[in-house]
């Protein structure tokens, strides 16, 4: 690979890790090339983009990139394989669902929403990490719930004192 190429590649790869908030850190070293076309065609159906890469040119990505990687470039050994995804738990799910099959993937580290997850002992937690959509699903719920109770406790409450209010008067009369 020439000068000029790797300079290419480290630009496309700062280019990507600017453009995603979800970066998971991977190794899939030692799967065949038929279990690594399975993992390929799963992680497009989850709509995890994944791409194998050489640590020395993430590295220099991860450094010239304006987000903030921690140690995640301690994990940079051996092969790598990056996943990014739009949804922080895909990936997580992803190599969750294909280790049924397979030993690996495993999970070198992830970068999600600025926080980052170093180990495979991670993968447990990152698969229950809610989405942004989710949350805020959550906390809209959740907002509206007492409001719903007060009104439902209005409608029916208002119901009774109209009929005892009603009640009374037909008895003065």
């Amino acid at each position: 690979m020439t000068r000029e190429e790797k300079s290419q590649v480290i630009e496309d790869l700062t280019a990507e890790l600017a453009n995603n908030t979800n970066i998971y850190l991977t190794d899939i070293s030692g799967l065949n090339a038929g279990i690594t076309s399975d993992l390929r065609r799963a992680a497009f159906k989850a709509n995890v983009k994944m791409a194998v890469v050489k640590n020395t040119l993430l590295e220099k990505a991860m450094e010239a990139s304006d987000k903030e990687f921690g140690d995640l470039t301690s994990v940079l050994k051996g092969n790598t394989s990056v996943m990014y995804s739009e949804t922080g738990n895909a990936p997580a799910k992803l190599i969750k669902t294909f280790r049924k099959k397979s030993e690996k993937p495993l999970l070198k580290g992830a970068f999600i929403e600025e926080a980052v997850y170093i180990g495979d002992e991670q993968l447990d937690m990152l698969v229950d990490i809610k989405s942004k959509e989710e949350l805020i699903g959550e906390i809209v719920g959740l907002l509206q719930s007492p409001a719903k109770n007060v009104i439902s406790a209005l409608k029916s409450s208002g119901g009774t004192l109209a009929g005892i209010i009603k009640t009374l008067s037909e008895k003065e009369g």
